[in-house]
């Protein structure tokens, strides 16, 4: 990178933060003090090396940039344009996570695996998508442009574009600014309601029980 993307990459990260964050007064205060511009300036560094075949090397750079921020990014993750970090403290991110341009990630964030995959383990973020406070992304799946994932989400399941996830597990609760009812969200990513299932299960264990002390109070009469 030349003098001038070098530059530009430092403006466009100084106009990205002072979009996103009303507490950012300088250009100065955000290069200098704001731990997600340090983490993602020490990406950048290691991420080059990886792919130069320097993982060594770009493992050290990683491991002190978390040591110094808080901030753990693998440094074979793919992170696009403008990323910005707020507070950052606890950010997770795996090897095989890929994030688009314009996101926003708050603190306590993971985007991991789950353990099960191999190769792609770890989700995909597009563009312009909000992750809360919190928020874990587990899995090699998309979370389509425009997307808000809230604060504390468990998302397991792919995540529909200008989608709004949440709960643990997360559900769909709004497409494109409309509330979205649960049996949409079930046909749009497949996730059941672990409290639904066991509200179910229960009645049908009350049903049986009713039935048995039916039977039981017939006898008794006889």
């Amino acid at each position: 990178m030349g003098i001038r993307g070098f530059l530009g990459e430092l403006r466009e990260t100084v106009d990205s933060y002072r979009r996103r964050d009303p507490a950012a007064d300088s250009a100065l205060e955000i290069l200098l003090l704001y731990p997600g511009v340090r983490a993602m300036r020490g990406y950048r560094r290691a991420h080059r090396a990886w792919e130069r075949g320097h993982k060594l090397r770009a493992r050290m750079i990683s491991e002190r940039v978390k040591r110094r921020t808080g901030i753990e990014i693998h440094p074979g993750a793919k992170i696009g344009r403008r990323l910005v970090i707020d507070h950052g403290t606890g950010i997770v991110i795996g090897e095989t996570a890929e994030i688009g341009d314009d996101v926003l990630i708050y603190q306590g964030v993971t985007l991991g695996g789950t353990g099960k995959d191999h190769g792609k383990r770890h989700p995909t973020i597009g563009n312009n998508v909000l992750i809360g406070a919190g928020a874990k992304v587990l899995g090699p799946f998309t979370v389509g442009d425009g997307s808000r994932v809230a604060a504390g989400a468990v998302v397991l399941k792919a995540v529909p574009p200008n989608a709004t996830a949440v709960g643990v597990p997360a559900r769909i609760v709004k497409i494109d600014g409309k509330p979205v009812s649960y049996a949409e969200e079930v046909d749009q990513v497949s996730v059941t309601d672990p409290i639904l299932e066991e509200l179910t299960e229960l009645r049908a264990r009350v049903d049986k029980l009713s039935r048995l002390a039916g039977l039981t109070g017939d006898n008794n009469t006889k």
